[in-house]
């Protein structure tokens, strides 16, 4: 019977993104397109186990690759590697392709040491191994590739790579800094069943100019793509007719370039196709860049009215899917604004004036199972679902008031309203904390209270909410008691006075942020609305004050 289980059998490659700064371009002819008498330039064949040759045919990306042939079993004759300068505190996300003829050898990467390994069951196919290291000084590292033979060993296998990253040398695919067009990156999770998945990549006169049909299950990809300017249709195709999300794997894609999402998604039928415009030809692509003549009708109203018009403005967003907001935190969730290190962004566990307590890498550390802080990162409804029935849509997957957060603390938050606490039963590793409501507040019970860093963000997505959802807002109160707490049955000012008091004060303290301004721009080229208290905080006081 089709599609009664999952299949484990694969492990996921977890694909990770290009650096920037000064941790890119470290490795010399990565692309495999310079040879000399034979050899790849840069890089050394240290042991008499292999042979290299240049690969015109199978390549992943640009005119050639390096075919590595094993004619071994003792793995310690198997190396291929070059030595890379980098600078102590720079983390540096190294990556190859692989492309195994036989299944009788695998590849593992080394970077400073012995690191993954390839899947060597996926023959006739380019899968891509990767590992974050963050240099302990500053120096040279040796960065590579070893060879182990499998069950099935014959003597003799050639394996194929090409694309070991970050390179200084163009491939031809627009890697590195070398794209003097638009760079643009997709990534995709499959499901259990990727033989199903293909996509293709075209111009507007229909040219094809990437595709892929061959994915391995539960596996993420990353491809690269260096565009002109002009009009592209991106589509995802399921062959079976149910997508890749969310019945037998969490699958899921996005298109981005500059930060900003061109294509993204995750549950669709047989097919999804998107389409976006490079450069200015086609004005505006939905990059959400810039909100352009976004509140050309609001004008003059004030009070409920303006909040009325608002609605109106922002109602008709696209559903993504509540799978699709992994997608949407790996590109626009990350630490670009405190420590720079590109780690998630989780404002349960930031310090805003030091070094985290932990970091998370994306898609590697989502959630997933936790026992205590530090294990995972999550998906934070700040105005909790239970307030609002479940897993309804579209407010259960929309991206305006749901955070990247630690899985435990998200746990320990709860449902409870936000608020501020006079005694702690908990406080996290950033000083957010869980307790009994101080005096002053206005309200008496169990709330949570993030860290001032955050308040305003919380407080603006919580005015979000109460104008996005105008029309149904006033039916909530009577869902959940802490819902109750908090909403007064109402779809004018929405929530209790203390509430309104409250994030008043809390817009007020913390400004917009261009964190903010940047996770707003990115939310609607996600799902096609903005946030109107970011863009106009003016707008808020108008409104309630």
């Amino acid at each position: 019977m089709r599609k009664t289980m999952k299949n484990n059998s694969l492990n996921a490659l977890c694909l990770l993104t290009l650096l920037s700064g000064s941790a890119m371009a470290q490795v010399t002819n990565g692309s495999f397109e310079n040879w000399t008498s034979g050899k790849p330039d840069s890089w050394t064949t240290i042991d008499s186990g292999i042979s290299v040759s240049q690969e015109g045919s199978i390549v992943k990306s640009g005119s050639s690759a390096a075919a590595i042939t094993v004619n071994t079993g003792t793995q310690s004759s198997t190396d291929f590697r070059q030595s890379v300068s980098l600078v102590s505190g720079q983390t540096y996300n190294f990556s190859t392709w692989v492309y195994h003829t036989e299944g009788g050898v695998k590849a593992r990467l080394y970077v400073n040491g012995y690191q993954g390994y390839s899947n060597e069951s996926l023959v006739n196919q380019w899968q891509q191994i990767s590992y974050t290291y963050t240099a302990t000084a500053t120096g040279n590292v040796d960065v590579g590739l070893r060879f182990y033979d499998v069950t099935g060993f014959d003597g003799s296998e050639t394996v194929y790579v090409d694309d070991f990253e970050p390179t200084s040398t163009d491939n031809g695919g627009g890697n590195g800094n070398s794209c003097a067009n638009t760079e643009a990156t997709l990534t995709l999770t499959t499901d259990g069943y990727a033989s199903e998945t293909s996509w293709t990549l075209k111009t507007s006169s229909g040219s094809t100019v990437a595709s892929s049909s061959t994915l391995a299950n539960n596996t993420t990809y990353n491809e690269t793509f260096c565009l002109a300017d002009g009009d592209y249709t991106f589509t995802i195709s399921d062959s079976y007719g149910d997508g890749i999300c969310c019945n037998f794997g969490n699958g899921s894609y996005e298109l981005t370039s500059g930060g900003s999402t061109l294509a993204s998604g995750s549950s669709f039928a047989s097919s999804e196709s998107t389409n976006f415009t490079i450069g200015s030809g086609g004005g505006d692509n939905g990059g959400g860049t810039d909100p352009g003549n976004y509140y050309d009708s609001i004008t003059s109203q004030t009070g409920y009215t303006l909040k009325t018009a608002l609605h109106n403005l922002i109602n008709n967003h696209t559903t993504r899917g509540y799978s699709a907001i992994w997608t949407f935190y790996s590109s626009n969730a990350l630490d670009t604004y405190y420590e720079k290190d590109g780690t998630i962004l989780d404002i349960y566990s930031e310090n805003p004036n030091g070094s985290d307590p932990y970091n998370f890498t994306k898609v590697s550390n989502q959630c997933g199972s936790y026992s205590g802080e530090g294990d995972c990162y999550n998906r934070e409804h700040s105005f909790p679902r239970s307030w609002f029935g479940g897993d309804h849509e579209p407010m259960n997957s929309d991206i305006h008031h749901i955070f990247a957060t630690d899985g435990k603390v998200n746990s320990v938050r709860s449902s409870y309203p936000y608020g501020e606490v006079a005694s702690a039963t908990y406080t996290s590793s950033n000083g957010s904390k869980l307790g009994s409501a101080s005096s002053s507040l206005g309200y008496s019970g169990t709330v949570f209270e993030p860290i001032d860093e955050f308040k305003g963000d919380l407080a603006r997505a919580y005015f979000y909410m109460a104008t996005r959802y105008e029309d149904q807002i006033a039916s909530w109160q009577s869902i959940s008691s802490y819902g109750d707490a908090v909403l007064n049955g109402t779809s004018t000012s929405v929530f209790e006075p203390w509430v309104v008091s409250m994030l008043l004060q809390w817009h007020a303290n913390d400004p917009v942020s261009q964190k903010e301004i940047d996770r707003n721009n990115a939310a609607h080229t996600h799902q096609g609305n903005r946030n109107p208290f970011v863009d106009h905080p003016e707008y808020v006081n108008r409104i309630w004050n």
